[in-house]
């Protein structure tokens, strides 16, 4: 997400046009009516076109879709995890290269989210959400027929680069909710996000026991140009936030807050460090389960993701907690719970199925709490 939807706070306006109700947490500093076409060709539906007297209606289906599209492509970074061991016997490849495909995926998505989220402040977020899943989906048809590992690779950070639509997804819906309902709101965002990293591992799981591993991405060929019809025909238009920045001013003020705003030190830490472990949990449990002394197919290495998914189920009532309570609290709560599952993980997983199984639902739980509790932490900020 950007710094600057986080940072800049509630826009104040002035003039009594600009006092009519509005549904969301912010005002727009755009007053005129919106443009009727996406990219100066294709037409906005009518009930989606801004118009600043009839703000659009935020409402719990339009929040569930968001977190929907939002699992499914969210899931782009993780489809590859299961599949692991089946692409280094297809690419004759040692496990050392495969390894390295999830590791750029996940570099190319933080330069992602470093070079192109701020535009989310620049330009009308629905044409940049559109574009984005245009090109992972399109991306994504090199990694279904590629025969080189080194192209494999290559298409994994750049399909990584592009697939921060998610993080931009959580930010619109903080903004079209009202205040008071903005942690739940993207709470529910987020455990899309987050159900998807476990839906993502199922889905290829399955698909590649019974099939090719290919058949996994041509599987998520079909789903993202099928989100990209869905948003195009759901996602509301809206002005961009910030025209009166630069996208150079942008950067800086994001490097800026980084090293000089103590709550955004804080977060960056903590997102940091759990997010490196929880990635290195799931990388590393394929290894760990289909190797001895478990020896698991790829469809049950598959359906551990089902476990994590108990976890997701909390995700609004997560939100609901850090809605009545200072986000800090949860933010300790969590992080000590997450040391202890972890705990679990390190000192049994290699030898009890069963402390693998805790640790599994344990840390997506946990790590969802953490989540709503560091964005709310964040959007506190004004």
């Amino acid at each position: 997400m950007s710094s600057n939807s986080t940072l800049n706070g509630d826009i104040e306006v002035a003039s009594k046009e600009q006092e009519k109700p509005f549904h969301g947490s912010v005002l727009p500093t755009d007053l005129s009516d919106g443009p009727s076409k996406d990219f100066n060709f294709l037409p906005i539906p009518k009930r989606l076109r801004y118009h600043p007297a009839k703000p659009f209606n935020f409402n719990i289906w339009m929040n569930w879709g968001l977190s929907f599209a939002a699992t499914f492509l969210i899931s782009n970074m993780y489809y590859c995890q299961p599949l692991l061991i089946q692409m280094s016997i297809t690419f004759g490849a040692s496990y050392e290269a495969v390894s390295k495909v999830p590791t750029l995926i996940q570099a190319g998505y933080a330069v992602g989210l470093f070079f192109i989220c701020p535009l989310g402040d620049l330009v009308r977020r629905r044409q940049l959400l559109l574009l984005l899943v245009f090109v992972t989906a399109t991306l994504t048809i090199g990694l279904a027929i590629t025969r080189s590992i080194l192209v494999f690779q290559i298409l994994n950070f750049l399909i990584g680069l592009a697939n921060i639509s998610p993080q931009i997804l959580v930010p619109l819906a903080a903004d079209l909710a009202r205040p008071e309902q903005r942690a739940f709101a993207y709470s529910i965002v987020l455990t899309g996000m987050l159900s998807g990293v476990l839906i993502a591992r199922v889905l290829s799981g399955v698909i590649a026991q019974f099939s090719s591993w290919r058949v996994v991405y041509y599987m998520a060929i079909g789903a993202q140009y099928l989100i990209l019809l869905v948003s195009y025909a759901v996602i509301p238009d809206y002005p961009a936030k910030n025209k009166d920045m630069t996208y150079q001013g942008i950067l800086w003020s994001m490097i800026k807050y980084s090293v000089t705003e103590p709550l955004v030190v804080q977060v960056e830490i903590m997102s940091i460090m759990t997010s490196a472990c929880f990635s290195s949990y799931w990388v590393t449990l394929t290894f760990l389960l289909g190797g001895p002394p478990y020896n698991y197919s790829t469809l049950v290495i598959g359906l551990f993701g089902l476990l994590g998914l108990a976890g997701m189920a909390m995700g609004p009532f997560a939100g609901r907690i850090v809605d009545n309570i200072a986000p800090w609290y949860g933010m300790l709560v969590s992080t000590i719970l997450l040391l202890v599952f972890q705990s679990i993980q390190t000192a049994a997983a290699g030898f009890s199925i069963a402390a693998v199984i805790i640790a599994c639902i344990g840390l997506d739980a946990i790590r969802q709490m953490q989540n709503v509790s560091l964005t709310t932490a964040v959007f506190s900020i004004t």
